[in-house]
């Protein structure tokens, strides 16, 4: 029998991001206060009314074998290479059952994506309308599939103990995130490869997401549209990419000498039931979320001093986002250091969370907190520490910091990672 509260760590981090192809170069740019948005140049950009996003640095064709590439979506593709670079990064080196350090029954992959495959479905789609039936791909269905990431991700690391994708729209990659810590602590598996990935810069997502006015149309200033608590705020930025983190059970990771960037300490969840795409205004699902993780875990409030908040710029969702934490923190809020790295990386939508879960361990790790940018003019109503213009030095001793990420349906998700 395995033991239903076994401590949890993370090993190892991976991503492909707009700010970098993997990790260190993307930990890099959010220190730099650097944005990853840009003028679209497809052909098709021309049309829309929003003409900015933060497309990846790196293409994922270039890290990739290509007879491997030309099989995956692309958010397939963001998550292989994301997910690979965290394997190694916590030290092994291939599949699980190859170097002996990892036994693929004790292992479990949960990656998520809040809109799947849609890049190959809408690509396949215009190949039948075009050139007729013979011409569809026969991979388009695995392509296509809601799980697709996760699948592939599974069957390269050869992780048997369960491979799961939830989808919780925006919130996709931090539930994920919560299940692999839930998969260690009760005892399914020893090691989770968990995160988020998300390909869908295409023009009918630019355009539905544009026409419902939920993205920013500062087409002439790309790199200043993503402004999270500016009074100016007028939408998110879609974004693309994968982030993923690398679980694994104290005593495993001890037993094989692993480097532990920190402690998974666990999740809080809740749901709105309030409206399909806006946020419940006085934050009262959030805060469900934050009691749930105090009340389930044994992270002590006065120990959390920083927060990656979900803070996509929009007008609502950045206020109600603050209000909830000041309702649960009160006057520690003062003392929290507030970082919305969605100001550089844009919204990654179900990447999301498995990129900010990254970029808050690694602000535990190295003691440091990414600013937010883009601020010329802070929302009053805006009540926190949020930092700006330089990266923050965070205190010494054991100190927790928070992930938050919300999305379309009233899901809330809230992680906690520690020092160790």
């Amino acid at each position: 029998m395995f033991s239903t509260d076994r401590k949890v760590v993370v090993t190892g981090v991976g991503a492909t991001t707009p700010l970098g192809g993997d990790s260190t170069s993307t930990w890099q740019g959010l220190l730099a206060g650097r944005s990853g948005v840009r003028l679209l140049t497809h052909a098709w950009a021309a049309e829309t009314p929003v003409r900015i996003a933060a497309e990846v640095a790196v293409e994922p064709t270039e890290l990739l074998p290509r007879p491997e590439a030309r099989r995956l979506d692309r958010s397939a593709q963001f998550a292989l290479v994301a997910a690979r670079e965290a394997w190694a990064d916590a030290g092994f080196t291939g599949p699980a059952g190859t170097d002996g350090t990892a036994d693929p029954d004790r292992l479990g992959v949960v990656l998520a994506s809040s809109i799947g495959g849609v890049i190959s479905l809408l690509h396949q789609h215009d190949v039948l309308r075009q050139q007729g039936v013979r011409k569809v791909s026969p991979h388009t269905v695995p392509m296509m599939l809601p799980n697709t990431q996760g699948a592939n991700v599974g069957l390269a690391l050869n992780a048997r103990a369960g491979v799961h994708s939830p989808v919780s729209a925006c919130a996709s990659g931090s539930e994920s995130v919560g299940y692999g810590i839930d998969m260690i602590r009760t005892g399914r598996a020893d090691i989770v490869v968990a995160g988020g990935t998300e390909a869908a810069i295409h023009p009918l997502t630019i355009a539905g997401f544009g026409n419902m006015m939920a993205m920013s149309k500062r087409n002439e200033d790309p790199t200043a549209a993503s402004r999270p608590y500016d009074r100016g705020r007028d939408g998110f930025v879609m974004g693309e990419g994968a982030g993923v983190v690398v679980l694994e059970s104290a005593e495993h990771a001890e037993r094989r000498g692993a480097r532990v960037y920190a402690e998974a300490v666990g999740q809080g969840l809740s749901a709105d039931s309030h409206h399909i795409t806006q946020p419940e205004p006085s934050g009262r699902g959030i805060v469900a979320a934050l009691s749930g993780l105090l009340d389930s875990s044994d992270l002590v409030p006065d120990q959390v001093v920083h927060v990656n908040t979900h803070a996509t710029s929009t007008p609502k969702g950045d206020v109600s986002e603050v209000k909830a934490l000041r309702k649960v923190f009160g006057e520690a809020m003062d003392h929290i250091a507030v970082s919305a790295t969605k100001s550089m990386t844009g919204h990654l939508l179900g990447a999301a969370g498995g990129v900010e879960s990254v970029a808050t361990v690694l602000a535990l790790h190295h003691r440091i907190a990414p600013p937010t940018i883009n601020i010329d003019d802070l929302d009053p109503e805006v009540d926190a520490d949020i930092v700006r213009g330089e990266p923050r030095p965070l205190p010494g001793g054991r100190i927790a910091a928070l992930n938050n990420s919300f999305g379309f349906g009233g899901h809330n998700v809230v992680l906690a990672f520690r020092t160790v």
